[in-house]
């Protein structure tokens, strides 16, 4: 569960990124890309970018540290985030596809 709310906005923005036909491997690259093309230049809010980083942190964490256990109340966080940066996400597909 906890690397699921990651995952959601991650495929999320490479939703946003197929819309200008760009694609990239790795997620550091998908990530950075949508915080320099759209975070900063104000297309989603800057909160959209810190939240994203906050889930990518946890995720890594779960995927990768062998005694990392989140709590029910980490997760209902992470997923809370995940929801808030679909909806911004969706809102902008809706407008530009």
């Amino acid at each position: 569960m906890r690397n699921r709310s990651y995952y959601s906005a991650f495929y999320a923005l490479k939703a946003v990124l197929a819309l200008g036909e760009v694609d990239f491997k790795r997620h550091k690259d998908v990530v950075g890309y949508f915080n320099r093309e759209y975070v900063a230049k104000d297309v989603f809010p800057k909160d959209v970018g810190r939240r994203l980083g906050t889930l990518k942190q946890l995720r890594e964490k779960s995927d990768y540290d062998d005694f990392y256990v989140a709590s029910k109340e980490k997760a209902e966080e992470q997923i809370e985030t995940a929801k808030y940066i679909l909806s911004q996400i969706e809102e902008h597909l809706r407008e530009n596809s």
